[in-house]
């Protein structure tokens, strides 16, 4: 039995995440520094931008870490099942 392929990102893909999430830091970076507030909101809006940056990188670690489980599970569940079948005899006399 041919084991099923995944699907993989392409190099393409991986380069559009890439930018588009550096352009959206850098356009709200670049946008609270030329805010005209107090220092304090800006820091406390900087402050927030970190914040909101590390909880995705963790909350997509997640989800992946996530999606890698299942995978597992479904590779051994699939070869619990290729096991049974490869071991049962149909013809064997029940005793």
């Amino acid at each position: 039995m041919s084991q099923p392929q995944h699907p993989s990102n392409t190099t393409a893909f991986y380069a559009q995440a890439g930018i588009s999430f550096a352009i959206a830091l850098l356009t709200l970076v670049f946008s609270i520094f030329y805010l005209p507030v107090d220092p304090w909101i800006r820091a406390f809006l900087g402050i927030g931008i970190l914040y909101l940056t590390t909880s995705s990188f963790t909350l997509a670690k997640c989800v992946r870490d996530a999606q890698e489980t299942q995978a597992v599970y479904a590779r051994l569940d699939q070869a619990r099942v290729e096991k049974i079948l490869s071991e049962h005899d149909p013809f064997r006399s029940v005793s």
